[in-house]
C-alpha cells in the first residue's frame, strides 16, 4: 500500500482536494489566485517591447508559417492565403476578384491563373482571336516570372516568410498591452500601437509566444497567423506544368 503523503505533501493534497470541491461546487475556476499568466509562458508579464521582440524572434526562427486574411496596400485589398518558409512559398492571392495562384521556389517565381487573368491582365480586355489563343494556352499553367520583369518583385514579397513578417508586425507610435484574450482556444495577450491606431496583435501565451491574429493599423487589413512550425512540400513544377517566356511576361 502506498504511504500516505506527510507534512507539506499532505497539506498540498488536502488544498487541492478542497480546491476541486470549491469549483466543482461553485463553477468558479482557477483556485490559484486570479492570475491570468499562472500556467502560460511568461511573456504576458513583460513589458510591451519586451513582448514585441519576443515574438518577432518566435517568428522569425519558425521554419513555416500560414498567413490567411486580407492586406490593403496603396487602396488595393489582396486576399491572401499563404503558406511560407525560408526558401519560398506557395497559395492564392485575390485582388479585384481575380484569384491567381504565387510559387516561389528558391529564387524561381511562378504564377499559375485561368486564362481570363491572363487575357485581362494589364487591365484592358483584348478580345482579339490571337490574344484569346495565347491566353488560352496559359490556362492552368504555371508561368515562371522573370526577376527582370517589375510584377517579379511586386509577387515575391507575399511568398518571402521575413520580409512580409517583417512588415506585417511592426506596430506603429507607443508600445502596450490591452489585457488577456483568447482565440480559438489559446490564451493570447494583445499588444497594441497607439491603442490600437497603430495596429494590434494577439500573441499566444501558450507554447512558443507566435503571433496569432494581426489588426493593421488604419483599417488596412486582418491576418491570421497559423501553422507555425508545419511543414508542407515546396517543389517547382514538372516541365509540361509550365511555361517559360524568358525575359518578359506575355501582355495581352
Amino acid at each position: 500500500m502506498t504511504a500516505i503523503p506527510q507534512g507539506r505533501t499532505r497539506k498540498a493534497a488536502l488544498a487541492s482536494a478542497v480546491c476541486a470541491l470549491v469549483v466543482a461546487g461553485t463553477g468558479v475556476t482557477g483556485c490559484g489566485g486570479d492570475d491570468p499568466d499562472a500556467g502560460t509562458n511568461g511573456v504576458g508579464k513583460l513589458p510591451p517591447a519586451k513582448i514585441q521582440s519576443r515574438t518577432q524572434a518566435a517568428a522569425k526562427a519558425a521554419e513555416t508559417v500560414r498567413l490567411s486574411g486580407a492586406v490593403v496596400s496603396n487602396k488595393r485589398t489582396y486576399k491572401l492565403d499563404m503558406q511560407l518558409k525560408g526558401d519560398g512559398g506557395t497559395g492564392s492571392v485575390t485582388s479585384k476578384g481575380v484569384t491567381f495562384r504565387l510559387l516561389r521556389v528558391d529564387e524561381h517565381l511562378f504564377i499559375k491563373a485561368d486564362a481570363d487573368f491572363w487575357n485581362h491582365q494589364d487591365g484592358k480586355s483584348d478580345d482579339s482571336t490571337s490574344d484569346t489563343e495565347a491566353a488560352g494556352k496559359l490556362d492552368g499553367m504555371y508561368v515562371k516570372v522573370p526577376k527582370g520583369d517589375p510584377a517579379y518583385k511586386q509577387l515575391s514579397v507575399f511568398t518571402d516568410k521575413d520580409v512580409l513578417l517583417g512588415g506585417l508586425l511592426a506596430l506603429h507610435g507607443e508600445l502596450a498591452t490591452d489585457g488577456h484574450h483568447e482565440l480559438n482556444g489559446v490564451r493570447t495577450i494583445r499588444l497594441t500601437g497607439d491603442k490600437g491606431s497603430g495596429g494590434e496583435i494577439d500573441i499566444s501565451l501558450e507554447g512558443k509566444p507566435y503571433p496569432l491574429l494581426l489588426v493593421r493599423a488604419g483599417d488596412a487589413g486582418t491576418i491570421r497567423l497559423t501553422d507555425w512550425g508545419k511543414d508542407f512540400e515546396l517543389k517547382a513544377p514538372e516541365k509540361d506544368e509550365m511555361v517559360d517566356y524568358g525575359q518578359q511576361l506575355p501582355t495581352s
